[in-house]
């Protein structure tokens, strides 16, 4: 089938703005993220002084770097449309995050539609697979204080003891509120055959749109941050109303995205922006802790609850473009998620402008010493 100019010129265009924003991509990251851990350095006296400034310091500083990361997709016309609960509703309150996973993407899609959700962003923890250490991001995700975890069930024990350890060391120190994770432990295409297997043997609903999500994270996650007194009471069950709110994690966000035609955004494309313009969409809905049983196997039963309504809801927007409107409804509400460009250019001129300080700053003490 022979090419015409008009699509070989569409595809050279094509090619030539990948390789422009794959350019500004590697420039970005070789000044942001030096700046970042430079910034940090010359603040470790801070750090013993006052840490409670140092580490909202280093919070803002982290939240630009993911602007950075969300203006890549957004400057591409990669944006997000938002449903069900409204989470700005319980953002600076202690929350737990589970998120469907399908691909990379994914990540860059939370940190996008999470910058305009208050301090959420400066203030929150990720639960990451280990190979996400040896990424360029990686030092940013060590000193801010995110866990990698390791798959695999000759891991699994060990990982949950170093889990409960760092949440216990790291998480109420550094004033984190928002952890986030991906129970299903793997992108849908790796885990969804594993998955269906596994629930055909327990006689369990068959999934397409998610896997079944694992228990371990999850559960440690409850166990150590949550208030004793919340811990396991029952939804309605004669809870004692206090004017002042409970220390410890109060919500549980249920976060599910939905790409269109099924079709998940990796990093590549969210990088090189070579795909057409796509909305991706977030649903949210939010349960408080109490809610949540802490016995394992009621936990394992309601997380699979919480998976297999995602399944219902990714299901009906494949098929209508939308997701249901709440029980008792008869529409449902979507709010577009919007982004300053003039803000995303001021991070941007930020990290720019700091990268020539460093610069000039190693320079001058090069020629002082040699």
């Amino acid at each position: 089938m022979a090419v015409t100019l008009e699509q070989a010129q569409r595809v050279g265009c094509v090619c030539l703005k990948a390789l422009l924003r794959f350019a500004f991509m590697v420039a970005n990251n070789l000044v942001a993220i030096p700046s970042y851990v430079l910034y940090l350095i010359m603040l470790q006296p801070l750090r013993v002084l006052d840490s409670q400034s140092f580490w909202y310091i280093e919070g803002v500083l982290f939240k630009w770097l993911l602007a950075m990361v969300a203006s890549w997709g957004w400057w591409a016309g990669y944006t997000v449309v938002e449903w069900g609960d409204d989470v700005n509703a319980v953002s600076e309150d202690e929350a737990m995050v589970l998120v469907n996973h399908q691909a990379t993407g994914d990540v860059c899609t939370l940190m996008m539609c999470l910058q305009d959700k208050g301090t959420v962003v400066r203030q929150m923890m990720w639960l990451m697979d280990h190979i996400f250490k040896y990424t360029n991001f990686g030092i940013v995700s060590l000193i801010h204080g995110d866990f990698f975890i390791r798959q695999g069930r000759a891991h699994r024990e060990q990982q949950l003891v170093l889990l409960k350890e760092h949440l216990e060391k790291y998480y109420r120190s550094r004033n984190r509120k928002w952890i986030v994770l991906f129970p299903e432990g793997g992108f849908l295409r790796k885990r969804r055959e594993t998955s269906q297997a596994f629930a055909k043997k327990c006689n369990l609903p068959f999934l397409k749109h998610v896997t079944l999500p694992r228990l371990g994270a999850t559960q440690v996650i409850l166990e150590t941050l949550v208030a004793p007194q919340e811990n396991g009471t029952p939804a309605g069950g004669g809870a004692v109303i206090r004017e002042s709110k409970p220390k410890g994690l109060q919500w549980v966000i249920d976060a599910t995205i939905a790409y269109p035609k099924g079709e998940p955004l990796d990093i590549q494309t969210w990088i090189l922006g070579y795909r057409q313009p796509t909305v991706t969409h977030v649903h949210y809905r939010i349960f408080p802790v109490k809610d949540v049983p802490a016995e394992p196997e009621a936990l394992t039963h309601w997380l699979y609850q919480r998976f297999i309504e995602k399944e219902d809801l990714l299901t009906h927007f494949y098929e209508t473009g939308a997701f249901p409107p709440p029980q008792g409804q008869t529409k449902a509400i979507s709010r577009e998620m919007t982004l300053s460009n003039l803000w995303l250019v001021g991070v941007q001129s930020f990290a720019f402008l700091s990268g020539g300080m460093w610069y000039c700053i190693f320079q001058y003490f090069y020629h002082c010493l040699f």
